[in-house]
């Protein structure tokens, strides 16, 4: 298997639309970088680690011309891989797209670190209101269960800090619905001045977090591209890795993400 990681079979032509993961590969701070074709589902290379030169391995494989063909890249807000990407695309800044998912992940743990001072607080001071509420804080408001509706509408609609961290959350979710980039920017306008004048530091630093990263934030409406795929993907390689109780031989790990999620076709027609 090369060095570099690229699947020997696979045709050096770019995808259109790409996204760009992270993969916890062992313990610690032991990442993989994924790169995936968002519109056919499969994983197109695999590098070590996740570093700028990690997706630079990666562009390095396709000739000047198949990278004008990529359209648009959806990533995290990690600036490694932004960085490659502007090196290596032309028009760099047009095609990052800072994923959805990632960004409420940034907010869901604001709202964490929020109850989380807030319980201690209160416990201090023999209040118990937001004891083991861990898990219905990090919900949606329709994924919420129902057997927790009752109890979470009361402490939706009190006045906990951890409350409005949460409707702050939750406002920015709508972002990603807007068909107009114009009502999306209104809608964020409004967002912006709410989620910086809260006085809950947490969701303050997130919301300039993603101010920083504003352009690849609004580049969602022009291309509609999410790292959902690449969501799913990783999903199913946390899976080959359990089922292997893990790899010791990372070459071996990488060729079992080729060789299930790279689009191999198993059964070729024969003459």
């Amino acid at each position: 298997m090369p060095s570099r990681g690229v699947w020997p079979d696979a045709r050096l032509v770019a995808p259109a639309h790409l996204g760009v993961d992270e993969k916890a590969a062992g313990r610690g701070e032991d990442y993989i970088t994924v790169v995936s074709d968002v519109d056919a589902g499969v994983v197109r290379y695999v590098a070590d680690e996740r570093k700028e030169a990690s997706l630079d391995a990666y562009f390095d494989t396709l000739p000047t011309e198949e990278l004008a063909r990529i359209e648009a890249v959806a990533m995290d807000m990690w600036e490694p891989y932004a960085n490659s990407v502007r090196a290596h695309l032309p028009d760099p800044d047009d095609k990052i797209v800072f994923d959805r998912y990632h960004i409420m992940s940034h907010m869901t743990k604001a709202v964490d670190t929020v109850r989380k001072a807030e319980n201690k607080r209160l416990r201090a001071g023999g209040n118990d209101a937001l004891v083991g509420t861990k898990y219905l804080f990090l919900y949606s408001a329709e994924n919420l269960p129902e057997r927790h509706a009752e109890r979470f509408g009361a402490l939706r609609d009190s006045d906990l800090k951890t409350a409005r961290a949460w409707a702050i959350k939750e406002d920015l979710r709508w972002l990603w619905d807007y068909v107009r980039r114009g009502w999306a920017e209104r809608h964020w306008r409004r967002w912006y001045f709410w989620a910086t004048h809260c006085r809950l530091e947490p969701v303050i630093e997130v919301a300039k977090m993603i101010k920083r990263h504003y352009d690849g934030v609004m580049a969602f409406f022009s291309h509609r591209l999410t790292s959902a795929t690449a969501e799913g993907l990783n999903s199913r390689i946390q899976a080959i890795r359990v089922s292997a109780r893990g790899y010791r031989n990372r070459e071996h790990f990488k060729t079992a993400i080729y060789f299930h999620l790279g689009g191999l076709d198993l059964y070729p027609r024969t003459a």
